[in-house]
């Protein structure tokens, strides 16, 4: 869908065709075995799980914006979850809050679309004759003057 360009309504269309009898298929499938198998067995628990939640699965197919994974998210939290192993071994707590403001303002950068390196290097290069009245235009994506 993404490859071919489709718009949110056609997503949305698409999904309600191809995902939602698969979702149906799949909720028959669950109340037909949770008859025949054991609730204290891994499918049992499995099927126990799934069951309340597959309407809130069926939400995706009704709006082209939403994806039915979260996959966005963890990819841009994994530098975060990555990192906190490391912070242990920062050096102390103010370097590790330093490393913290860092990877701050690098993923604002890549948030807007902006390069970290020629950001930076701008950044250093301005900000010993910069009004600290005025500190915020030097943030990444600030009015740099």
């Amino acid at each position: 869908m993404k490859e071919q360009q489709l718009s949110t309504e056609e997503i949305a269309k698409l999904r309600h065709e191809k995902a939602l009898p698969v979702i149906e298929g799949l909720k028959k499938w669950l109340l037909a075995a949770k008859t025949s198998v054991l609730p204290k067995s891994l499918i049992g628990k499995a099927i126990d799980y799934t069951l309340p939640r597959i309407e809130k699965l069926k939400v995706y197919t009704a709006d082209g914006n939403l994806q039915i994974d979260n996959n966005l998210v963890e990819n841009a939290i994994r530098p975060i979850a990555l990192g906190r192993k490391n912070y242990l071994f920062a050096g102390s707590h103010d370097a590790a809050q330093n490393a913290a403001m860092f990877y701050s303002l690098f993923a604002t950068c890549k948030a807007k679309d902006i390069n970290p390196y020629e950001w930076f290097a701008e950044t250093l290069r301005k900000i010993a004759t910069h009004p600290v009245n005025r500190i915020e235009e030097l943030l990444p994506g600030g009015e740099q003057a």
